[in-house]
């Protein structure tokens, strides 16, 4: 069941319909067209690499900033735990509830529009899931709502992080995508907020080019940290690895 409640770069290859705004996966349709941030490979690469996380354990997983409600209905598909999304900007709270309205899997999912900094619940979660505003001063659009979606200028890393300590229960896991020139700057926040990067998924675009994106999985535990890396493209064909990971979803594979 849905609860609405209030307190406060395109790719053909996601098999999308850009006249009506909207993509199809192979159990799911995502729309979009009230979001500034669209649907992205580095995301469904992020929602793909941790539902293979994914356990019977999972009772509550919390999805901070949902936008199009992509990665909880990602997660939703391998997991029978009750989702809740989090969500501030108004228009991205509608897109999700409209997404999930219409998913198979809309009795364990539940949108809230508010500000994580402010949430509360009586429910520690086992699983959060994150893709955060990546740029902090870096150049900004012009865009206030791109920039609200691109930008940390609603929410920081150092906020974020906080955010994570207060919800995460004892045994829970967070994954947290980073744009990966800032990979050393999150460790030192991680450490600081005594929590510990037990696996990372590192991701490029290509064999000639460097790395763009690190997903991080965090925990309370310490472990020994598991290191992945994934290309996307093998000259102008998806990579074994990147087939393997995004068959479930994406419909040609």
């Amino acid at each position: 069941m849905i609860f609405l409640r209030s307190t406060s770069n395109h790719s053909q290859e996601l098999h999308g319909n850009m006249a009506n705004h909207y993509f199809s996966f192979k159990e799911f349709t995502v729309f979009q067209e009230k979001c500034a941030m669209k649907v992205c490979t580095d995301a469904c690469i992020q929602g793909a690499y941790t539902a293979t996380l994914l356990n019977d354990h999972e009772k509550n997983i919390l999805d901070i900033g949902s936008g199009t409600g992509l990665l909880s209905l990602m997660l939703s598909q391998f997991s029978s735990a009750n989702i809740t999304a989090i969500e501030l900007d108004e228009n991205a709270f509608l897109q999700t509830s409209h997404n999930f309205r219409l998913s198979v899997w809309k009795e364990k999912l539940a949108v809230i529009q508010n500000d994580i900094r402010q949430f509360q619940s009586a429910n520690l979660f086992d699983l959060i899931i994150c893709n955060p505003p990546f740029y902090e001063n870096d150049l900004v659009s012009p865009n206030e709502f791109k920039n609200a979606a691109m930008h940390s200028t609603t929410l920081t890393l150092v906020e974020l992080l906080i955010a994570v300590n207060n919800l995460l229960s004892n045994h829970g896991i967070a994954s947290v995508m980073i744009p990966y020139h800032r990979r050393s700057y999150f460790q030192k926040l991680v450490e600081e907020n005594k929590l510990h990067i037990i696996r990372e998924l590192t991701i490029s675009q290509t064999t000639k080019h460097t790395n763009f994106r690190s997903v991080c999985i965090l925990s309370r535990v310490p472990q020994i940290l598991v290191q992945q890396n994934l290309i996307i493209k093998d000259n102008e064909n998806y990579t074994a690895d990147f087939i393997e990971l995004m068959k479930p979803y994406y419909l040609n594979l």
